[in-house]
């Protein structure tokens, strides 16, 4: 079994998740665990990003609402 690293619970179905050039992998027991370790945030409103989003400036942001919000312009939600 593995222990989840965000809530700690140690569960027989923990999945492991790997990103490229990071030598270790890292162990969760759902997807929500590793949304919340995983996800950026939003730099206006501060949710959590599980869709695309938008990027300005080299910032995240869940959405162009929150872009233009920020003083990013001429943002546009992907259709």
């Amino acid at each position: 079994m593995a222990r989840c690293e965000v809530c700690g619970n140690d569960y027989d179905k923990a999945f492991e998740v790997r990103t490229p050039g990071v030598s270790e992998g890292r162990f969760f027991d759902s997807f929500e665990c590793a949304i919340h370790a995983l996800s950026p945030t939003c730099s206006h409103c501060g949710v959590r990003i599980v869709g695309h989003g938008v990027e300005a400036g080299g910032q995240p942001y869940c959405c162009a609402h929150c872009a233009e919000a920020a003083g990013a312009g001429a943002i546009q939600d992907r259709a």
